[in-house]
């Protein structure tokens, strides 16, 4: 997605905001005097952050070819880059918001859903300061139950793109009882539902309401998702029937809801506008710079650590250290029993770790050795 209003040659100097995420990345250029987006953009990177911010960086490069930028950066995968860049890193939810107490100061709620985390935060309108503050927020664990990634695993189990999936669930007219805090609890479910002819369309709408239930119980502990909402991330904006099934479970009607213009880039526009919120003490000439000049940045080698020869240190000053070494974690390696056993019985302790990514079996004799 992309959105630009013209390159806008002024004196002044432009608010860049770059989101990071775990599976995309959104810029958005924002005017400081106006708060007008002068451009935007949302890709997904595949895996390649560093590639892809510097790709966008030289693509605006012929837009705004001699504008000064004062620079954030945000997401998950945002810290590493903003100190190759050196600029400010702003947490994602102070971003979010910024931009919400900027763009919709009547909002009560937000719920953003990311592609592997989600956020609900919540918000008050403080009387006396005059302006809606921010009383508390929820944000998703390690795992991506409940996100975008959620859906991607449910899109590929049914064996059809993400892109497709919103028109899919759309058709859908019956709710199954599906897990929505976990991928491997989602796809135990979805399996047998499969297997007994349940329809694509049924299930792509079921999982809806996995993230429905699992945002409005899970994540928000307890705490009511008071109206109006504001709904953001990619997954809300490129997937219209979740809201609709947020709609039916929190029985909100049109004039509830907050859809912004582009909510997949509210948090990158956040960051932008975050930096004179944040940092008025400091110099914004001093720490403006041009885009090539962040591009030269991401392109500069990780610094390596050397000795006086400029050769890398060894990893052992000494053979005696070396030894101890080996010695002290020769002592860690675990010897796995193996019984010489052929069609007789084991006694031993069966232990399952089904993880969101991978699953662990251990078999344990009862003298807690590993057989297996």
């Amino acid at each position: 997605m992309t959105e630009s209003t013209g390159t806008m040659e002024t004196g002044g100097i432009f608010r860049l905001g770059i989101d990071v995420g775990s599976t995309t990345v959104k810029v958005v250029v924002v005017n400081p005097d106006t708060k007008e987006v002068l451009h935007s953009k949302y890709v997904r990177h595949n895996a390649r952050q560093m590639e892809t911010v510097c790709r966008l960086l030289e693509e605006m490069e012929t837009e705004f070819p001699n504008q000064k930028f004062l620079t954030a950066v945000c997401g998950s995968g945002g810290k590493t880059i903003a100190e190759k860049l050196q600029v400010h890193y702003i947490q994602e939810v102070v971003a979010n918001s910024a931009a919400v107490k900027e763009l919709y100061p009547n909002v009560k709620t937000a719920v953003e859903l990311g592609g592997q985390d989600a956020k609900v935060i919540f918000f008050y309108y403080d009387s006396q300061k005059e302006k809606l503050q921010t009383s508390d927020m929820r944000m998703n664990g390690s795992c991506a139950g409940g996100t975008g990634a959620f859906i991607d695993e449910v899109a590929a189990l049914l064996n059809v793109e993400t892109e497709q999936f919103d028109s899919l669930a759309k058709q859908g007219d019956t709710e199954y009882e599906i897990s929505g805090r976990c991928g491997v609890f989602a796809k135990t479910d979805i399996q047998p539902l499969l297997i007994a002819g349940a329809r694509k369309e049924d299930i792509a709408l079921s999982t809806f309401h996995a993230i429905a239930k699992q945002t409005i119980g899970g994540l928000a502990q307890g705490l009511e998702l008071k109206a109006p909402i504001i709904f953001e991330g990619g997954p809300l904006t490129f997937n219209r029937t979740l809201i609709r099934v947020f709609k039916e479970r929190l029985h909100l009607d049109d004039t509830d809801i907050v859809i912004p213009k582009h909510p997949e880039t509210i948090v990158a526009y956040g960051t932008a506008i975050a930096l004179d919120q944040l940092f008025l003490h400091e110099s914004i000439s001093g720490n403006a710079g041009k885009l090539h000049e962040l591009v030269e940045r991401l392109h500069q080698p990780e610094p390596q650590e050397t000795d006086r020869d400029g050769k890398e240190p060894p990893l052992f000053v000494s053979e005696d250290e070396k030894q101890n070494f080996l010695r002290r974690h020769a002592q860690e390696i675990m010897e796995v029993a193996r019984p010489q056993i052929d069609g007789g019985e084991l006694r031993v302790y069966l232990g399952i770790d089904s993880g969101s990514t991978t699953s662990k079996i251990v078999l344990l004799d009862e003298n807690n050795q590993v057989v297996d």
